[in-house]
This record gives C-alpha cells, structure tokens and sequence, in this order.
C-alpha cells in the first residue's frame, strides 16, 4: 500500500507514464485491486484544491487508459461509471471524467443500464458551449460508443435524448469532432423517431452544406475535405423525411453557387433523390430541371456538366424505378425532356446539339422502360436527318450524334441484361454508318458507331461482321486519313481480328499485300514510298493473331525473297534495301507484341521464319559479297526477329539451333540453315571470320547466341581459348562497331552466364590479353583502345551477375590513367563499365544480382574523388576528373547524393573538360541533385556565383558548339531562381540577363526557346 501511495505522489509531481504503467502492472499481476487504487488516491480524488481533485481523477482515467477491460469485475465498472457521472458537474474534473468514461463505455463489461446513466449525465450537466475542444471531442467520443452499442437502450429515452443531442451537436465546428457527430446523427435519423424533431435535425445538418473546410498545414489529425463531406453526405440522404426541406435548399444553392459548390450539390443530388422517393422527385422535377438543364446545356465546365448529367439520371432512375411499362406509355419528365433534345437535335450542327445527346446518351443508363423509350425515339429521328437531302451539309454532326448514341447503349448496363439495345433499328443504323465511312468528314464518327455497334454483345452477326469489313476495305487505303481517323480504322480491324480473324484473313490482307509492290520504289518516288509504309503498319496492327501472323510471315518472307534475288540487277541499292528494312522491322514489332503477350505459336517460326532468314542472309551474302545482306540497318532488323525467336524456345531448342549455327559461323558447316527447296549456292564457303565482306553477317550470330538460358553448356570445344580468340579478332580483324560489338556482346553474355566453366579464361586468358594488346605500348592507340573496350565488356558481364572480380578487373582500368595514349579512353570507360545495358539483361537471361552497380560505384567513388583533388600528376588527376564525371553521369542519384558536398567543386572542374558528352552529363547531374521544392539548398547557394559563370560559358554557340550542352546550361540557369535566395543571385541579375539576350540569336530554335524561359525565370 505504502509503495503505491509513492507511486501516485511521485506521478502527481511528475505527471510521467512510467507510474502509470507501473500501476497498470501491478493491478494486471494481481497484486492490487481498482479498491486499493481509490483507497490510495483518497485524498486527491476529495481534496478541496482544484487542482489536487483533477490530477486525482486524471491519475484514475490514465491508469484506465492504460490497463486490459479483463483486469475489471463488472462491479468494478459499475463503481467507475457512478464515479465519474458523479464528477461531470464538477469544472476542473469534467475533463478527466469525460477521458474516463470514453474508455470505460467500450468495456464489454458495461452494461445497458449503464448507459443510460451515462447519456442521462451527460446531457444533464455537459454544457457543450463551456467546453474547449478536447472535452468535446470526448463527449462526442462517448454517445458514439453509446449508439453503437446501446441504440435500443437509449431508445427508451425518447424526446429526451433526441433533445438533448441536438443541444449538444448544436454550433460544433471542430472538423474532428464533426466526423464523430455525423456518425451519430445518421445513426438517428434511421433508426430513432425523429418526426418531431425534422426541423432541428435538418437544421443541425444541412448548416454544414456543402463543406469548405481546408485542412492546415501540417495538421495532425490528417482529416481531410473529403471525409467531412462524405460524413454529412451520409446524413443528408440517411432519410426521406428531409426531401422538401433539402431540395429546396439544392435548388438555392445551384442558383447561387460557387462552382465548386454546385458541383458539391449535385453530388448531393445523385445520392439523396433515391432515398428521397418518387413522390419527392416528382414533385420537384420541374424545378430541378430548371437547374440542371443550366448546368449541362452552358456549363461552366466539364466537370459540373458531367455532374449535373449524374444528377439527371439520378433523377430519372427514382422517377421511374419500377415502372416497366411500355413505349407509349412513358409519360412525364423523361418524354418531355426526350423531346426538348430531339428539338435541339433539329439543328445537328449547334453546340448546344452536343448538349442535347449527351442528355440522351445519359437517359439511356436509367431504366429499363426509359431506355427502350428514348432509343426508339433518338435513332429515326438522326437517321431521318440524316437521310434528309437538306441535312446533307450537316451529315457529319449527325453521324457524330449517332455514334455517341450508339457508343452509350454498349457502355449501358442494360444492354448487358438485354434491354435497351438497338436490335430493332439495326439495319437502319447500320446502313448509315456504312454509308458515311464514304465521306472523309464523317469517317472517324462512323467508325466509332461501328465498333459500338460491334462491341455490343451479340448485335451483329457474322455475315454483317463481313459486310463491315468489306465497307472499310474499301476505304482502307485513301489517303486523305488524318493520323487519328487512321488509328480508329486500324482499332476496328484489330478488334475484329481477335474475334473474326477470318474476314480479315479472306478480305483485308489480300487487299493489302497487293498494295505492297514487288519491287522498291525508286528514290524520287515518295507518294509510292509513303503507300508501302502506311500498309505496313496497317499489316503491324492487324496481324498480331496466329492464323493472321502466319499469314503475315509467308507474305512478307517471299517480297523479301523477291528483293534480295533483284537487289544484283541495280547499282542503286539503298531503295532495295530500306524497303527490305521496313518488312523486316514489321516483323519484329509484330513479334515483339506476341512474345509479351506470350503467344503459344511463336517457337514455330524457328523454322518458318529465323533459319529462312538465316539461309537468305547467307546464301545473298555469298552471291554477291557487299550487297544488301551485309547492309548493317538490314541486319540489325533481322536480328530483332531472330532475337524474339530463339528467346521463347526451350533449352534444349535453343542448344541445338544455336551449336548449329556455331558449326555454321566457324566450320563452314551449313546443315543448321540448309532446309527447304532453295539450295545455298555451290562453290561458296562461309567464312565470316576469315571472309571480310562477310564479316558483317556475325551480328546475326550474336542476335540468337544473346537469348540462350543459362542452362545452356558452353557450346565451344575450348572456350577458353575461343573467347580469347573472340577478343583478339574484335581487336585485329572487326572492320565496324557492328561487327565489334556483336562479337563483344557474345564474350560478355557468354561469361555472365558460365563464369564458374571460365575460369582459365578469366584466371589467364584474359590477363596475357591485358598484357599483349592493351598495357603493350607497341600496339598502334586505335588497337589498344579496341582492346580496351573489349576488356571492359567483360568486366560488365561479372559485374552484372555481381561477381567480385569486377573490381579487381578495373584495377588495370586505372593503371592505364598515367598512359597519355589511352588515357581519356581508360578514364571514359569508367563509367561505360557502370552504365546500364540492353544486352546483361533479365530479358536476355543474364545473371543479374540486385545492387550489385550500386556497391561496384561505391567501391570506386572514393578512390575517383580523391585522385580527383589530390593526385601529384596533373595528366593523372584529369583522368580521374574524367573517369569521375563519366561514372557519375551514368549511376542513380542516390548512390552519390551523400557525397555531393565533396563532388560539387569536381562537378564545376568537370564542366571545363574537353569532352562535350560529359559536359552535358555533370550538367544532367547537377539539374537532377537541384531540387526546388527542397528546403535543404545551401550547397547550391554556396557554388551559386560559379554557377552561374560556368553555365553561362557553356550555353553560348561562340564557346561550346554542342546545342546539347546550350540547352542543359540553359535549363540549369532557368532551375537557379527557384532554389537560390533572391539576396545571393541578385548581384548577378544584369550579367545574366545581358549574356541571355546573346543566346536568343542562337541558330538551334530549341537552344532559343530555352534562353527566352530562362531569362523570364531570372
């Protein structure tokens, strides 16, 4: 007893938790009772001392707080509910008693009985109006546990707690408490008899509407606007008997609105009319129209219009839900408001005729009757317009009106359910979208009728299916289409190719395949160039589906058999060969699309389409050695199509294509590719490492060898000293980047994958490579600096897969950085290293490891940074100067964000290097690390006058012939102003205005436009 009485005093002094929690301890281990508690806070909870008797109660409500409902008997909470009822006439313990109560109410053992108790003191002697927030917060905390819980109790009641709440929710304005009061007032006006009380429980609602509340800065309740007015939207429609007295205020405040406000109040609409009653609605529908009809037919903008049409259908739905009756026999708002639309509708070509049918469109989704009503009314009436010979001018507004009709019956949810449809007047629709796909002006609007019409589930039949393709075949190919018109068509096609494959099969691709000539257009033919480019992406889009794909590919396969038999009879094959690369590319993007959508047949194209290539390539290439085949964009095209292929197949698949092709490349052996009636030419040898002409061909080696899993074995004999070989011959023999990097990329995939069957490659072969071609001084620069590249690919094939090695390997990277050969190349490679790739990736099967740059960076940052500044060799530290700016251009910010202190003196050295790629690289960094909604800018400031003099150095066509560069500064400048105090910028405000103005003559335009904002920003 002494220690707890220690324990209260102490807590009375100190007012800290960990009394509290050792109270709470005591009494969960059964060491104390709730009596021992009240014996020891005696004096306190009796004191004469205001203050005394509050930190008395205080003491009790904390320890309440604190402890499990299980540690308290039902006597127990018997006691405290008398306890603290008693105390709430009290001024200096009301708040510490309301505190109690709102933690003992969610007792389970608090009873009914109780909880008259409470609400009967409470509403005797809380006066709502004395209270500050907090106690307020509580009362309201209290009667919201109290109707959840007791509702049946508190109906016993009556008046009196209907009465007593409206005096205590009266004139609250806290946005917290607000969330609490409008629980409970929907709670009775559903459940409780307020019909004497309509008024005042009307009154102590709709004062809220609508709600204006913004929260504050940084508030620490987080209440937002939303839920305020989702809170009260629940009270306004939690009852019928609020109909007259709330539309009348509806109708008050769309008359006198903010727009924001009258979007508000429609909002309210749409939820309230429904509870509200047809009784309610029908009454008021005049006057409610009044108002809408203002809204959606001049609307102040699109959103209330959207609103306000909401609101409409609302108001239709509760005025005729569950009516199903007949045509003819819908009556009232819906057939007089039809027909004042279908008057506007008379003058097709108005703006407020667009009004007009999105009112329609919107009768469409209320009711089944309505639906049916206004469908048989909206359609003959634009068909005959349309078909009306004075109308002819206007045919496209009227076309436009019956697409949206007819896009507004797919989206309906009856038409899900059968009803509402145009299954009667079909026909008459269908006909006058066909009829206007003729016109250019009204093309695209059709279009969007037939794909509703299409997409409406079970409108058209097959046979009219075919009838539409056939209508925009016709006009499939007319050149007038606008961009957009011609997408639309295209997206019609596509969708009936994913579900009618075959009336596309049987009459669009024949119409289109004609229209691909056999041959090349010549260089001055751009009308014929323009038609086989646009009937390829037509071909691209339709022909995604198997059966149409298939198509495709044997189409295609032999225009590109035709062009490159023909390419020998011309000296002028650049025309062959860019429309060769069009079909090529057509379809790679086509088989791009079915690998993502991973489509079951695109492993079947190994053999209808990848070796076709291959043997067409090879058989072309030794016939006629530097003609189209070894033309580098075509090769590049067609390896996109190998690559997507050989991608999808299976291990074991691509184990044997890809050892066959290995067998083809270096032995000369053709079997792989030797399938079909065409014979490879006799005599010839394919020899692409010994045979320069033919050299440019590896690159389609590299497009199948890229995809292999990592299951696959090596498929050399030697490996090790094949890859060293691989090196060697990129050094010595490759004649282009092409052939270079495609026997790189092999070397690097090949060591990602395999690394642990690599390592005398690794462990020796590569080491006498270093020594022999890149370290050796007697080799020509342009050799070592190939070697170099070399090395670096396949430090970026152990570093991918996150192995050690890769820092160990660009050691020798810097020791290269004193060689004044190849030192700007070692120092750029630095960062080539760390830049990302599309060969290492996930895609290509390559062993990635997660985070594994990030830790590579921040093993050579340090090491950058320091030679950076403190090397004793002036040509050493530029190296690493430069070694620094070409990693950092290429790595995420935050791997170096922390260093930036440090790196910003670096960054401004690296704006002087001769390099322009790297200028424009810091440049990127230092807009990216700029941040103008940081409050954290000191560091810019601190660098702001050089700043300022570097960049403006660098955005003049005089100084720096890069317009990357210009255009980098001059962002960089325009981002000072917004991150800079105006007292640290404001000396340089007239250099800098005078220095723009020379930039505004600059001779790129986007460098101009540039200069002009930044000088507005300063």
């Amino acid at each position: 007893m002494e220690k707890m009485e220690r324990i209260i005093r102490t807590w009375v002094a100190t007012q800290q938790e960990a009394q509290i929690t050792e109270i709470v301890a005591e009494i969960s281990g059964g060491q104390i009772t709730l009596l021992n508690v009240v014996q020891g806070l005696g004096e306190y909870l009796t004191s004469d001392e205001d203050d005394m008797r509050s930190k008395g109660v205080s003491f009790l409500s904390a320890m309440l707080k604190k402890s499990s409902s299980d540690s308290f008997s039902r006597q127990a909470v018997r006691v405290l509910t008398t306890f603290y009822c008693g105390k709430l006439d009290d001024p200096e313990t009301i708040l510490p008693s309301l505190q109690g109560l709102a933690t003992l109410v969610a007792f389970p053992q608090f009873t009914s009985g109780d909880a008259l108790e409470v609400a009967k003191a409470i509403l005797a002697h809380v006066t709502m109006k004395a209270l500050t927030v907090h106690p307020r917060y509580a009362v309201f905390s209290i009667l919201d546990t109290l109707v959840s819980n007791h509702r049946e109790s508190l109906k016993t009641m009556g008046k009196d707690f209907l009465a007593g709440y409206l005096n205590i929710a009266d004139g609250e304005k806290d946005p917290r408490n607000l969330l609490l009061a409008f629980s409970i007032v929907r709670v009775l006006l559903i459940e409780f008899d307020i019909s004497s009380y309509v008024e005042s429980f009307f009154d102590i609602t709709f004062c809220y509407f609508p709600i204006t509340f913004r929260p504050p800065p940084d508030d620490p309740y987080g209440i937002t606007s939303d839920q305020l007015k989702e809170k009260l939207l629940g009270c306004l429609s939690a009852t019928p008997v609020f109909g007259q007295l709330g539309i009348d205020l509806f109708v008050e405040k769309l008359t006198a609105g903010s727009p924001v406000t009258k979007r508000d109040t429609l909002r309210a609409l749409q939820v309230c009319l429904p509870v509200y009653g047809s009784s309610t609605a029908e009454t008021n529908s005049k006057k409610l129209w009044n108002c809408l009809r203002l809204e959606i037919f001049q609307p102040v903008d699109v959103e209330t219009e959207d609103s306000a049409l909401s609101a409409t259908q609302a108001l239709v739905k509760t005025l005729y839900d569950g009516q199903d009756t007949q045509i003819d026999d819908v009556k009232g708002f819906a057939r007089t408001t039809t027909q004042e639309c279908l008057d506007i509708l008379k003058q097709p070509e108005k703006s407020q005729a667009r009004h007009a049918i999105k009112t329609i469109c919107t009768l469409l989704s209320t009711t089944s009757s309505v639906s049916r009503y206004v469908v048989a009314k909206a359609i003959p009436h634009l068909v005959g317009l349309f078909q009306n010979p004075e109308e002819i001018a206007n045919r496209d507004s009227i076309v436009s009106h019956l697409a949206d009709l007819t896009e507004a019956l797919r989206k309906s949810p009856l038409v899900v359910s059968g009803e509402g449809n145009l299954a009667s007047l079909k026909d008459e629709t269908l006909g006058v979208f066909v009829v206007a796909l003729k016109a250019f002006s009204s093309r695209r609007s059709a279009l969007r009728g037939l794909m509703s019409m299409i997409e409406t589930g079970g409108l058209i039949t097959d046979e009219e299916l075919g009838f539409i393709v056939h209508s925009v075949n016709e006009v499939i190919l007319d050149d007038e289409d606008d961009e957009e018109t011609s997408d639309t068509l295209v997206g019609l096609l596509t969708s009936l190719s994913a579900t009618s494959a075959q009336h596309i099969t049987d009459g669009t691709l024949p119409l289109l395949f004609i229209a691909l000539p056999d041959e090349a257009p010549n260089r001055d033919s751009p009308i014929e160039i323009s038609k086989y480019r646009r009937v390829l992406q037509l071909l691209e889009r339709l022909c995604v589906q198997p059966i149409l794909f298939e198509t495709l590919v044997i189409r295609l396969s032999a225009k590109l058999d035709i062009l490159f038999s023909r390419s020998g009879d011309t000296e002028d094959t650049e025309p062959i060969a860019a429309y060769a690369h069009s079909l090529l590319q057509t379809l790679s993007r086509v088989l791009v699309v079915k690998v993502e959508a991973e489509h079951v047949d695109v492993p079947k194209y190994l053999e209808l389409l990848a070796i076709p290539l291959y043997k067409l390539f090879v058989s072309s290439a030794l016939k006629r050695p530097g003609g189209i085949a070894t033309n580098e964009r075509l090769l590049v095209a067609a390896g996109k199509v190998v690559s997507s292929v050989v991608r999808v197949l299976p291990t074991r698949r691509q184990e044997e294509f890809v050892k066959g092709l290995f067998a083809l490349y270096w032995n000369g052996v053709t079997d792989v590719i030797d399938i079909g009636h065409n014979k490879l030419p006799e005599g010839g040898r394919f020899t692409p490492f010994e045979s320069p002409p033919l050299a440019n061909l590896v690159s389609l080696l590299a497009a199948a060898a890229l995809q292999l899993r990592q299951e696959v074995p090596l498929l050399w004999d030697d490996p090790n000293d094949r890859l060293k070989c691989v090196l060697v011959w990129s050094v010595n023999e490759a004649q282009n980047e092409l052939q270079r990097d495609s026997m790189l990329h092999i070397v690097a995939s090949t060591v990602n994958k395999r690394v642990g069957d690599l390592r005398p490659f690794l462990d020796e072969k590569l080491p006498e490579f270093w020594e022999e071609y890149v370290k050796n001084k007697e080799v020509p620069a342009a050799a070592r600096k190939n070697a170099l590249n070399a090395w670096l690919w396949v430090v970026k094939g152990v570093l991918t897969r996150g192995d050690p090695r890769a820092l160990s390997l660009t050691e020798n990277v810097f020791d290269l950085f004193s060689d004044e050969a190849i030192n700007w190349d070692a120092a750029s490679s630095i960062g080539k290293i760390a830049a990302p790739t599309e060969v290492l990736t996930k895609t290509n099967y390559a062993a990635t490891k997660f985070l594994a740059i990030q830790k590579f960076t921040n093993g050579l940052l340090p090491r950058l940074m320091k030679n950076a500044q403190g090397s004793t060799d002036p040509a050493v530290q530029t190296a690493h100067l430069f070694g620094l700016s070409s990693l950092i251009r290429v790595i995420h910010k935050a791997t170096y964000a922390h260093e930036m202190p440090a790196l910003m003196p670096l960054l401004l050295r690296g704006l002087n290097l001769p390099d322009n790629e790297i200028r424009a690289g810091v440049i990127d960094t230092l807009i990216t690390t700029t941040d103008p909604s940081s409050k954290d800018n000191e560091l810019v400031s601190k660098y702001a006058s050089s700043l300022v003099s570097v960049m403006l150095k660098n955005a003049k066509a005089k100084d720096m012939p890069s317009s990357a560069v210009r255009v980098a500064a001059l962002r960089y400048i325009s981002i000072l102003p917004s991150v800079v105090r105006y007292d640290v910028l404001h000396p340089q405000k007239a250099t800098v205005i005078r220095e723009l103005s020379a930039c505004l003559d600059d001779p790129r335009r986007v460098v101009r436009d540039e200069a002009v904002y930044a000088r507005t920003k300063w």
